[in-house]
């Protein structure tokens, strides 16, 4: 894998980042993915309590089962809450071929107990994460299609996610195959200014 330099200004790292949907095949070495932990875990976190835990799934036979057990619950949970709205959007889902992580070899998953700042610390923890990924030259993806089984109770016994712990935050890491172009955004809406 070629690194980045890692010195890459702070603003370049945020407005450099994609979300990267095309892998190489391989997982990430035990060394890359402790120094990503290392950045998750400077986050910012609500009265120091630091909640997090970490999921690391590399093992593709299990990625597989994951992404097939994740296709099946997301569509039932989007065709609920009417997401599709008559469009094209879960196709993807019904085809037995597609990954949901786009063939990357490296499956993150921030965990954390019940509380009422756990999701946000565990996301504060998941942008550290992408940022320190994409500064190494890495790419990384949500992947929030894939919580309702990492939350499922067979799925968590399976990975070893402890009960009293939920699966907030998955992110898939890896070398992207080929460039992802810039999106566009938003201004940001600015509700008062007093």
């Amino acid at each position: 894998m070629t690194k980045r330099d890692t010195q890459m200004s702070v603003m370049d790292a945020i407005n450099g980042r994609r979300s990267v949907r095309s892998y190489t095949p391989g997982k990430l070495d035990a060394g890359t993915v402790r120094a990503l932990l290392a950045a998750a875990v400077r986050a910012p976190t609500a009265i120091h309590q630091e909640p997090w835990s970490f999921l690391v799934l590399q093992d593709p036979a299990a990625l597989k089962r994951l992404s097939d057990r994740a296709k099946v619950l997301f569509r039932e949970e989007a065709q609920r809450a009417h997401l599709d709205r008559g469009g094209h959007t879960l196709d993807a889902f019904a085809d037995p071929d597609f990954d949901v992580f786009y063939g990357a070899g490296t499956l993150v998953v921030i965990c954390g107990p019940a509380g009422p700042f756990v999701p946000a610390d565990c996301w504060l923890a998941a942008e550290n994460l992408m940022l320190a990924a994409h500064a190494l030259g890495l790419g990384t993806c949500v992947i929030g299609c894939s919580l309702a089984a990492l939350n499922a109770p067979e799925v968590k016994g399976e990975l070893g996610i402890p009960s009293e712990l939920s699966a907030v935050a998955p992110v898939i890491v890896g070398v992207p195959a080929g460039e992802t172009p810039p999106t566009t955004r938003k201004e940001a809406r600015i509700l008062a200014w007093n």
